[in-house]
């Protein structure tokens, strides 16, 4: 059996941001066993796994997207949303629009170490659609 329910994160800011007790705390308790699947439902944002420790992480990333991909590069053509649009659609796509997670003991499978990003690459990105998928 798969379960979808869709989720409406708060508005963040540009950046790198964990919000896996956002999405748990939207979801029906966990199945014993399972797989959680996340996808994002935009095109300027996206998901990823990475380390939940440091807040250092957070910036360390958004540090080398703006890098790998600055704004305001001359010979792009996609620009009528903003200087920040078109960029932020290259870094979504280099991340992706979803993951995914088993589910063991009504509780994701993450390490100790690890948790749910949404990477926001716009500046001012407004809410984002999640489904979430249980099998």
């Amino acid at each position: 059996m798969i379960i979808h329910h869709e989720l409406t994160l708060l508005p963040k800011t540009r950046g790198f941001h964990l919000i896996t007790n956002e999405v748990l705390k939207n979801l029906e308790p966990l199945p014993e066993n399972g797989i959680l699947h996340l996808f994002i439902k935009h095109t300027s944002a996206g998901l990823c796994i990475n380390e939940n420790a440091d807040p250092d992480v957070l910036d360390d990333f958004e540090s080398i997207f703006s890098y790998m991909v600055p704004e305001n590069m001359p010979f792009l053509k996609h620009t009528i949303e903003g200087p920040d649009d078109m960029p932020a659609h290259i870094k979504a796509s280099m991340v992706g629009a979803s993951i995914s997670i088993p589910i063991d003991h009504h509780g994701l499978m993450l390490g100790t170490w690890q948790g749910i990003y949404l990477c926001e690459f716009r500046n001012n990105g407004g809410s984002r659609k999640l489904i979430a998928s249980i099998y």
